[in-house]
């Protein structure tokens, strides 16, 4: 099987930007994921990072996770569990409106560096998008307004910790499952692996490197490039050595956003005519659905989108 793609974003200066532009919309249409170096955050701001959740995971959240871990009989069981996953996690909430000062236990330096992280990675999506954008034939700054509604993004981050696990066989560190959103960015750790995606039927290890970014494309993803970019199945297999350290950013559609296949690439008379292959919905009701359907196939919930949608009439999204 061919390697994981790697891009290097300091070749999008300079006389590789085609190359490197390929690369992007290779691992686009034929991965769905791509880690990305040298993408302008520095490495020592990131070993913070990466040291502030180690340390709030060992100091807030460790023994919590030890007594959930206790409470559920977990350690002990003998048939492979399906109903959750082993990890310990938290949610920090960024836009429109950030939660950060509200989320307890964190210590004020930490709180400080996450919300500059926060900003770093924004920026980083909205340059991935237009990367996109330009590789898709789409005006720069298509995908950031069909995420925008009325308020702009959502765009928050899930820091997670999967520790050792005694029966990775039984206990999947996190199910497998789509994103429903829009680009996703993960910061990993980069000693403990785990992560895997489902490409040409076989799982696949997302290798674990110094200071990248691993990018992933959502669903939304996938119904506005009108499936010439595919979300795809990834999940994390626990193991019973070291504590893998997973902080995942998530830039999100607004809830109000309008979501569909942008004109621009719907090839047949048909789908122009508004018969498209994926639905038109609000981002808001696409995620309610997701949440109680999340670890099952991807389709059903766009049928189930298409279903409802009374018959719109898809004008191109403004970009002035």
């Amino acid at each position: 099987m061919e390697s994981f793609p790697v891009i290097n974003m300091e070749n999008l200066n300079g006389e590789k930007r085609a190359i490197t532009m390929d690369k992007i919309k290779d691992a686009c249409e034929n991965w769905g994921f791509f880690e990305l170096v040298n993408h302008g955050i520095p490495p020592e701001f990131m070993d913070t990072v990466e040291r502030m959740t180690k340390g709030h995971y060992r100091k807030c959240m460790d023994q919590r996770f030890r007594e959930l871990v206790a409470s559920k009989g977990l350690e002990n069981v003998q048939t492979e569990v399906h109903d959750l996953d082993w990890e310990s996690t938290f949610h920090l909430k960024h836009l429109p409106l950030s939660n950060i000062s509200q989320v307890p236990d964190l210590e004020d330096d930490y709180r400080k560096v996450m919300k500059e992280f926060a900003v770093k990675l924004e920026k980083l999506a909205e340059e991935l998008m237009d990367l996109l954008c330009e590789n898709l034939g789409l005006e720069k700054g298509y995908l950031k307004k069909a995420f925008h509604g009325s308020n702009g993004p959502n765009f928050g981050t899930k820091v997670s910790n999967y520790p050792p696990c005694p029966k990775p066989e039984l206990i999947k560190g996190l199910r497998a499952h789509t994103d429903a959103g829009g680009v996703i960015l993960l910061f990993q750790d980069d000693k403990v692996s785990g992560l895997q995606l489902l490409k040409d039927g076989q799982w696949v290890d997302v290798p674990p490197m110094r200071h990248s970014i691993v990018v992933n494309l959502g669903d939304q993803i996938e119904v506005i490039t009108n499936g010439k970019y595919k979300s795809v199945l990834h999940r994390v297999v626990a193991q019973t050595d070291g504590n893998r350290m997973s902080i995942a950013s998530f830039y999100n559609p607004g809830s109000d956003a309008v979501i569909y296949p942008a004109p621009a690439l719907m090839e047949s008379k048909a789908e122009k005519a508004g018969e498209a292959a994926y639905p038109k919905f609000v981002f808001e009701d696409y995620m309610k659905l997701y949440a109680a359907l999340k670890f099952q196939a991807k389709e059903p919930r766009f049928q189930a989108m298409k279903a409802t949608e009374s018959s719109p009439n898809l004008e191109p999204i403004a970009t002035a």
